[in-house]
Order: C-alpha cells, then structure tokens, then sequence
C-alpha cells in the first residue's frame, strides 16, 4: 500500500474527482478527511468528513485544529474544491467572477496556508493542486474558471520553493485533468463533448480513475524528488 498510515486530506471529496481520488487513497492506506461543504455525502472505513466552506477561514482555521489534534499532523492535502460559472468576457458578471475566484483561487490559499506551515514543522508533507487544462490554454467563455487554475499551477510553484527553503521534504505539485467521465460531463450534451473528444490524440475523454492515479503517485513517496511540476492528464487535449 502505497499510502499506508498517511494523513490527507482532500477538499471537495464529495463527487467527481474528488471523490475518486478519495476512493484510490483508502484503498491505498491512507486515513482520509473530506473537506467539503454540505453533509457528508458518502461513508466507508478510515473516511472522515469535516462540514467547511473553503472560503471561510474561521471555519477553516477550527477544522484544521480538529484535525491536527485528532491525528497529530497531517501527510497529504489534496486542493480540489472547485466551481465553475461561465460566460463570455462580456457577459461575465462581478458575481460570476468573485465567486470562481473566490472559491477556486482563494480557497486552495485558504486551505494551504492553514496546513503548509504544519508540514514544514513536521519536515515532511506532499501538496496536489487540481489545476486543469484550460489553466494552461485557456477556454472560452472561461475567463474567471482558466485564471483560477492557472493561479493554482504559479501558487504550487512558489509554495514548493518556500516550503522547502528551511530543509523540509514538502513538495508541492499539480494535477492538470482534460475532460474526464464525471457526472457533471454526462449532462453535457453529444454535440458539445464530441469535438473535445476529436481533438483528444487518445480519441476520448479520461476516466476520473485515471486523473485519480496521477493524484495518487505525486501524494506518495514514489514521487519523493519532484516537487514544483505540473502533471498533465489530458490525452493529448489540446484547444
């Protein structure tokens, strides 16, 4: 088991990604905390769900100390908490912008700046961004979504320098997915998900099982010397 006895932690871990990656790290030995919003939407062994909203730091600053006193550090965090509101430029409200970034781009600083210190007390810890393909070429109708993932991508870049600059082994890396078989995707109608796929050199969209492995070999000490990169898992996705 490549992750037996590790502490992580993983926001959003309630669907989609989230919640594969999840899945693959129990199965893998770890001791899992959903952070997430909301109740908790799925239960198994050694999976704990903590009730946060990554924006609100108060709330944030007490989970974190529950957590800490309950497993006495922390080994992994995953920054997967994510939304999106798309328009065009000129059709993107204050509302839609503030809230992707809000979310997206303030709460993985939110999370970070809360658990980062720990690992570096601790001397050890691995850091995963959910960043994405549209972080590192950009969408349309995606302007708040696409710099929120290209933020996650320069944040992880500096957070693996400052992390490590007092001789702590806390790497930090990111996972940029293409197009992958959630729930969310299959509401997405033919016409729309087709070109994607024509446009994919491996001529479909990825299995969120597939985005979950590259999550789990950067989070394990299988990746022990890489810190500061970005994992792309798109299939040869390119816009």
């Amino acid at each position: 088991m490549r992750l037996k006895n590790k502490i992580a932690v993983i926001t959003g871990a309630s669907q989609g990604i989230g919640k594969q990656t999840a899945q693959t790290f129990l199965r893998e030995g770890a001791t899992v905390i959903n952070l997430d919003i909301g109740d908790a939407k799925w239960q198994q062994e050694n999976l704990s769900f903590k009730s946060a909203d990554v924006t609100d730091r108060e709330r944030l600053r007490t989970v974190v100390d529950e957590i800490a006193e309950t497993f006495g550090r922390i080994d992994i965090l995953v920054n997967n908490a994510g939304v999106t509101k798309d328009a065009l430029l000129h059709k993107m409200t204050e509302e839609m912008w503030d809230r992707v970034i809000d979310v997206n781009l303030k709460g993985t600083f939110n999370v970070t700046q809360l658990i980062g210190p720990m690992m570096m007390a601790q001397g050890s810890g691995s850091i995963v961004n959910i960043s994405s393909i549209v972080g590192e070429d950009g969408n349309i109708g995606q302007t708040n979504y696409a710099a929120t993932k290209a933020g996650v991508i320069a944040m992880a870049k500096t957070w693996a320098k400052e992390f490590s600059r007092k001789g702590a082994a806390v790497r930090v890396n990111v996972v940029a997915p293409g197009f992958a078989n959630t729930d969310l995707m299959k509401t997405i109608p033919y016409k729309v998900l087709n070109p994607i796929r024509e446009k994919t050199m491996l001529g479909r969209l990825a299995e969120p099982q597939e985005i979950a492995n590259g999550v789990l070999f950067l989070a394990s000490d299988e990746a022990s010397f890489i810190t500061g990169q970005v994992l792309s898992i798109n299939g040869g996705l390119r816009f």
